[in-house]
């Protein structure tokens, strides 16, 4: 019973407040009610009337109004911290598995003051923050990650319990936005590279073996099949690779390099040997099925490289699903589907 209370529950917030990176907090969206100091504050103030109405004492009914007043501007008072505040997500985080994930908002208030709001993910609070009239403010919120791939909150809440705590309001942010979560980086085993450069740039193919490759300016007389032409055209030098023998090239890191191992373990070990040339900052590619980078250095080339090994065999969640946190697997190109449902 309980659970279908709760799944409606869920259903009627979502239709409320529908998934957007900015969102505008109004009445239809904010709800209030007393924390548990205001529910004790509540309790004695009916304890002060009932003995007010059998003593008939002027000075206990008094007290009790003034005090009941309070309550009512308080509960006025704590609407309109949220009323006209509006949050948008500016950037998703990213991190590995086991991190956590920051998630950057710019909160804007209204007309009016928004004071000691603050983001909350599970049971955990952001400092409060006070943002001025028409002012703006940065608010980093960081979410825990349970797996690869895409990464996207069901609800960050927003509250704030300002003046005297008897009150709380809030309402939720639904971020469309993604945040990538890369695999755990595992060290690998070192086995000999198994790709090679064919005669066509746009795809790699595996061989057996190893052998050595350098990069090198390119000399006349130097066949055409070994200049990367894709380099040439972005860069407009012409670079040719010169190998040393006729077996897998050194700067490629292959997906089919670790046969027998599970997949996310070979996305693991290719997580760590990216890393690894990234602080030696030497050449490398990157050989997925279904996809290739082709051998290139710095900091982009490693963000590419990582999200590539990230959502390898993960779909974007869709808005419609139900699922708390979206990430979908989809069939693994050997066949087998991974993932399943990700946080």
């Amino acid at each position: 019973m309980f659970q279908v209370i709760h799944a409606r529950w869920r259903q009627w917030v979502n239709r409320r407040i529908p998934r957007a990176d900015k969102q505008v907090f109004t009445q239809r969206n904010i709800f209030i009610l007393p924390t548990g100091a205001g529910v004790v504050f509540g309790v004695l103030l009916l304890i002060m009337l009932i003995t007010g109405i059998n003593y008939q004492n002027s000075l206990i009914y008094l007290l009790t109004f003034l005090l009941g007043a309070l309550l009512v501007a308080a509960m006025h008072q704590t609407h309109r911290n949220l009323s006209g505040l509006e949050l948008t997500l500016v950037q998703a985080g990213d991190g590995f598995v086991g991190d956590l994930l920051p998630f950057r908002f710019r909160a804007v208030s209204g007309k009016n003051d928004a004071v000691a709001i603050a983001l909350c993910w599970d049971e955990l609070i952001v400092d409060q923050h006070h943002v001025a009239a028409k002012q703006s403010a940065d608010m980093v919120i960081t979410v825990a990650s349970a797996r690869r791939g895409y990464f996207r909150p069901d609800r960050i809440r927003i509250e704030t319990r300002f003046p005297f705590g008897l009150l709380k309001a809030w309402s939720w942010v639904r971020p469309v936005t993604c945040g990538i979560v890369y695999p755990q980086p595992v060290p690998a085993p070192d086995v000999p590279g198994t790709v090679t450069d064919g005669d066509d740039q746009d795809n790699a193919r595996s061989r057996d073996g190893s052998d050595h490759v350098d990069m090198r300016p390119w000399r006349e007389g130097d066949p055409s099949q070994r200049v990367q032409w894709k380099r040439y055209a972005r860069t407009g030098q012409m670079v040719m690779a010169d190998w040393e023998g006729e077996q897998g090239s050194p700067h490629w890191l292959d997906y089919h390099a670790f046969p027998g191992v599970d997949v996310e373990l070979r996305l693991s070990y290719l997580t760590a040997q990216v890393l690894e040339r990234e602080r030696s900052g030497t050449l490398f590619g990157l050989n997925l099925p279904g996809q290739v980078i082709e051998p290139d250095t710095g900091p982009a080339h490693t963000a590419r490289c990582l999200k590539c090994l990230a959502v390898f065999g993960r779909e974007k969640p869709r808005d419609e699903t139900s699922v708390a946190y979206g990430t979908r697997g989809r069939a693994e190109p050997g066949g087998t589907v991974e993932g399943g449902l990700g946080r």
